[in-house]
C-alpha cells in the first residue's frame, strides 16, 4: 500500500512538474505572437528563434530577469508582456550620464518605446556599463540575467578587463543557482588571429573563461541559433550580413540567402553558497 501510495505521489509530482513546464512554453510563445510586437522584429525571428532561447536559459513568467544593453527593444517586445502579470524585467541600458551622443540617443529612445505602450508600464530602467559598477537590479534578486551579442562591444572599450567586470556585474544580482544567458557571434577558433574583434565576432573559449574568471559555472550550450552557413570572414565583418548589409547592394543576394550570424548560445549558473 506504502509503495502505490509513493508511487502516486511521485506521478502527481511529475505531472504538475511537466504540466508547469508546458504552461511556461505556452506563455512564452503567446509572449513572442503578442500583438504589441514591430513588424520588422517579428521577421527576424526565425534567426533569433526567442522563445526556443529563453526557455534555454529558463526564463519563466514568473521570473525575475535582467536584460543587459536591450538595444532599441527586440527582446524587450517579448520579456515585458511575458513578465508583466507575476514576474520582474530589468532593463539595463546605458548610462543616463554619458559624453557619448550615441548612448544619449539610443537611451532616450529606449525611453520613448517605454513610454508608448502600457505594456511597458512594468519595466524597471536600470544602467549598465562595462567598464563601471553598477547596480543593473538589486543584488541576489535575479533568476536570469540575459544579453544578446554584445560582447564584442564590450571587449572593444577595456578587453579582458571589461569582459570579466560586467560577468561580475551579473553575478552580483543573480540568486544562488541563477542562470546567465548569453548569445554572441561565434568566431570560429581558427579564425582567432589578426584583427579578429573588429569583425564582430567573438570566441566561445574566451566568453567561458571570463564567465568562470567572475565566478560562474558553464552548464550547457545550444546550437538553437547556429548557422552553418556563416564562414564568419567578411572584408565587413559580421555586419556584412543581414540585417546590417554594410557592403549595401553588393553580392546582397549571396548574403541574403547566408542569413543572420552564426550565435553561440551559452548557459552559466552562480554557484549555489556551501
Amino acid at each position: 500500500m506504502k509503495t502505490i501510495k509513493l508511487a502516486a505521489a511521485l506521478s502527481a509530482v511529475l505531472f504538475s512538474s511537466l504540466t508547469m513546464a508546458d504552461a511556461s512554453t505556452d506563455a512564452l510563445q503567446l509572449a513572442v505572437e503578442h500583438q504589441s510586437r514591430t513588424p520588422a522584429n517579428v521577421v527576424r525571428d526565425p534567426f533569433r528563434n526567442p522563445a526556443e532561447t529563453l526557455a534555454f536559459f529558463n526564463v519563466t513568467p514568473n521570473s525575475t530577469v535582467v536584460e543587459i544593453s536591450p538595444g532599441g527593444g527586440w527582446y524587450t517586445e517579448i520579456l515585458a508582456p511575458l513578465l508583466a502579470a507575476h514576474g520582474t524585467y530589468y532593463a539595463a541600458h546605458f548610462p543616463a550620464e554619458t559624453e557619448s551622443d550615441y548612448y544619449k540617443r539610443s537611451r532616450a529612445a529606449f525611453v520613448e518605446k517605454l513610454a508608448s505602450n502600457p505594456i511597458y508600464n512594468r519595466v524597471q530602467l536600470t544602467e549598465f556599463s562595462p567598464t563601471g559598477s553598477n547596480t543593473i537590479a538589486p543584488e541576489g534578486s535575479a533568476d536570469v540575467v540575459l544579453t544578446f551579442r554584445n560582447l564584442h562591444n564590450w571587449y572593444n572599450q577595456g578587453g579582458d578587463e571589461a569582459l570579466v567586470n560586467s560577468f561580475k556585474q551579473f553575478y552580483a544580482a543573480l540568486k544562488p543557482d541563477g542562470v546567465l544567458g548569453v548569445v554572441e557571434h561565434r568566431l570560429p577558433a581558427d579564425k582567432m588571429v589578426g584583427e579578429w574583434i573588429n569583425s564582430g565576432y567573438f570566441p566561445q573559449a574566451l566568453t567561458v573563461k571570463a564567465a568562470e574568471q567572475a565566478g560562474f559555472e558553464f552548464q550547457a550550450s545550444s546550437e538553437v541559433n547556429a548557422n552553418a552557413k556563416d564562414t564568419a570572414d567578411y572584408a565587413g565583418g559580421v555586419w556584412t550580413l543581414p540585417p546590417s548589409f554594410r557592403l549595401k547592394d553588393q553580392d546582397k543576394d549571396k548574403y541574403m540567402a547566408i542569413g543572420e550570424s552564426d550565435r553561440m548560445t551559452l548557459k552559466f549558473v552562480k554557484p549555489a553558497a556551501k
